[in-house]
């Protein structure tokens, strides 16, 4: 019998995550960082290449996605009730949307994972030993891309997409500060949590900055491997 995949910490005991043939692939980022606009494109290149394809959102369960927006709006949450309904989502999403994709052989690609939580926990104090056991259910992705971009870059997108989110900008870490200095002081926290994880877990880091086609490119470049389980072509 197949061993159960393997966990970040321990795994939730009434889920059978053995017989796992698909792959998880996680794109990590900050808003600004075109994480969307990658995995819609990497969808498309997935599909033409014959694989079945699953996407996964941060917070879009449809058990608690709706409560964390109300909740965010006011604006008052601490960083442990946050968290908890974010474990909430990622394992109502983790149990009826990624494990079926992935048993059933397909590609599931995750908008953000865990990660993301440690990381914004982390930068909001909360101590990151209590945060990595709530989380500690969650699969072990096959990889983890992750876009980087500095801070400057990130709040030049933001303001140009749809304006500085509340959250986003650190404004509940920077009471009365503008939000623009907000969001770089807190964008710059958070990126080097981010690469304290990526040293921790592996990631793949690629340049955000340059044009959407040339991250595609370098995307695709490191999905080969892990999709074949061969090596990259020169040409890829």
């Amino acid at each position: 019998m197949n061993e159960p995949r393997a966990s970040l910490g321990r795994p939730l005991p009434y889920i059978d995550t053995r017989e796992l043939s698909g792959k998880l692939i996680v794109v990590e980022g900050s808003d600004g960082a075109g994480r969307s606009t990658q995995i819609r494109l990497l969808r498309g290149w997935l599909e033409y290449q014959g694989y079945g394809v699953v996407d996964t959102d941060w917070t879009s369960s449809a058990l608690v996605s709706t409560t964390i927006g109300e909740a965010k709006e006011g604006h008052a949450m601490n960083v442990w009730t946050l968290n908890l309904l974010y474990a909430t989502d990622f394992a109502d999403r983790l149990e009826h949307e990624i494990i079926p994709a992935l048993r059933s052989g397909f590609v599931v690609l995750s908008d953000r994972y865990v990660y993301t939580a440690l990381a914004r926990a982390v930068v909001r104090g909360a101590d990151p030993a209590w945060v990595r056991g709530l989380f500690g259910f969650a699969l072990q992705p096959d990889v983890v891309l992750y876009l980087k971009a500095d801070a400057e870059t990130l709040v030049r997108r933001a303001i140009m997409a749809e304006g500085l989110d509340y959250w986003e900008s650190g404004l509940d870490q920077n009471p009365g500060l503008d939000p623009y200095e907000s969001f770089i002081r807190y964008q710059r926290r958070l990126l080097r949590e981010y690469g304290r994880l990526a040293r921790e877990f592996g990631f793949i880091t690629v340049n955000a900055r340059p044009s959407i086609n040339t991250v595609q490119r370098q995307l695709r470049h490191h999905l080969l491997p892990v999709l074949t389980g061969g090596t990259v072509p020169a040409e890829a």
